[in-house]
């Protein structure tokens, strides 16, 4: 799996902890967009698009199916979002 092309749109909000929003594309062939990237505790993170549940949680639209895949996708988007925001 390659990761051909991000997207970032930077959150100008000041006191949000949601910090951009993001798109990905996959072997220039498959797109995801809605995922944020969050000011956390211990860093920023991203999280997958989802929607809320009937009970009221929230489930991951699409999501990584394995761990490395999950870790390969969070560094390159927060990368980006780095390189993005330098160069404001």
């Amino acid at each position: 799996m390659n990761i051909t092309d991000i997207r970032i749109r930077l959150v100008t909000k000041e006191d949000s902890k949601l910090k951009a929003v993001a798109s990905f594309t996959i072997d220039n062939a498959f797109v995801v967009h809605d995922v944020k990237i969050i000011e956390g505790a211990n860093g920023n993170f991203i999280a997958m698009p989802s929607k809320q549940a009937p009970g009221g949680d929230y489930r991951d639209i699409v999501h990584p199916l394995n761990t490395e895949t999950r870790e390969q996708i969070s560094a390159a988007i927060l990368a980006a979002y780095d390189n993005e925001k330098n160069a404001q």
